[in-house]
């Protein structure tokens, strides 16, 4: 692992070898989140490094991918931060507002299965009980 000498251990730089075996991504995810405005790892004789705050992108960089949200909205999460941390009340209000949303969208589609799986299930049951009555009256001798 590189280390930039000006920081701490727990600033300690990665490169992009690293990144990707430490967040089970690919080279090509780290670039493409960079071209998106995402990530902007330092360069370091020309090799992108990734500092501790690149690597907390990255967790909510993909946190918030495996949650559905497009990437626009998790770069306009991303930018409320700013430089030193002043936008996290704007970040918080965003991410309790997004989250209500969705929430109450899953709950719908919940509500709607739920009342899909109902139907089935009773379809299902009189097409059992019908397909019983059938066999028991072909099983009767005549």
């Amino acid at each position: 692992m590189t280390e930039d000498k000006t920081l701490g251990d727990s600033e300690a730089l990665m490169g992009i070898a690293e990144m990707c075996a430490a967040f089970e991504v690919s080279p090509r995810t780290l670039r493409f989140y960079e071209t998106k405005g995402l990530l902007a790892p330092r360069r370091l004789n020309g090799t992108r490094v990734y500092s501790k705050v690149d690597r907390a992108r990255l967790s909510r960089i993909l946190r918030a991918k495996s949650l559905g949200m497009p990437l626009s909205e998790v770069k306009t999460y991303l930018d409320m931060y700013g430089d030193q941390g002043e936008g996290r009340v704007q970040q918080l209000t965003y991410v309790i507002e997004t989250t209500d949303a969705a929430i109450r969208d899953l709950e719908a589609k919940r509500a709607e299965i739920d009342t899909s799986l109902a139907e089935l299930r009773l379809i299902n049951e009189r097409s059992r009980q019908m397909l019983d009555s059938k066999r028991a009256s072909k099983a009767k001798p005549r």
